[in-house]
């Protein structure tokens, strides 16, 4: 699956599913990241020289070049250029997400109309922490203004809303208030078994 920069939980669903068939251990090494090479030295765990590697440290070490090239040949040049510095598959995996997914969110926040300001600050919280875990923060001035610019959105949809239903509730009150038209000769002011019109035709 080519990803060029549109429409990116296709691509992603499609994605997983591609890695997952080709070999599993590399969807498991994008998702957890590499497995680098250790020992342990009086009790303590250290990285492994490169001249101790045996082969199944190579394998490994070779699975997550495997998942990048994956990758790599996966995304245009907008989005090679965006995860080509990245160290491992991981990185790559996280950045595009962040990138393509996690701003959106970002981005598109907006205040539902049964949730409390408590609960709503707390959503954005979870998102701008996800988002600067994976490498994408913001100002305190910028959340600032975002959370104004939603409690704005909100409070604009409730005049809204309040305006029209006292224009509905207006309309029906006018609405009771008009004189009654007769289905018989068409004419305001009374109904059709008080019209005059049909009482002379029926004599």
């Amino acid at each position: 699956p080519f990803f060029d920069g549109n429409n990116y939980s296709f691509w992603k669903t499609r994605m997983t599913i591609f890695l997952q068939s080709l070999d599993y251990q590399l969807w498991h090494i994008i998702v957890n990241g590499p497995r680098m090479p250790t020992r342990i030295i009086d009790g303590v765990v250290c990285p492994k020289p490169e001249n101790e590697y045996n082969d199944n440290d190579f394998r490994m070490l070779k699975l997550n070049s495997k998942a990048k090239h994956v990758l790599f040949c996966a995304v245009g040049p907008n989005e090679f250029n965006r995860i080509s510095s990245c160290d491992s598959a991981k990185q790559m995996w996280d950045l595009l997400e962040v990138t393509y997914e996690g701003t959106n969110q970002y981005e598109l926040f907006m205040m539902q109309n049964d949730e409390c300001i408590s609960d709503m600050f707390t959503r954005f919280t979870t998102i701008t922490n996800s988002l600067k875990n994976l490498g994408k923060s913001y100002s305190n001035q910028e959340l600032v203004r975002k959370i104004l610019r939603c409690l704005l959105k909100k409070s604009k949809r409730q005049k809204g809303k309040k305006a029209f239903k006292e224009k509905v509730s207006q309309d029906e009150e006018s609405s009771k208030r008009e004189d009654p038209t007769c289905f018989e000769c068409k004419k305001p002011g009374h109904f059709k078994n008080e019209c005059p019109y049909l009482k002379k035709k029926e004599k």
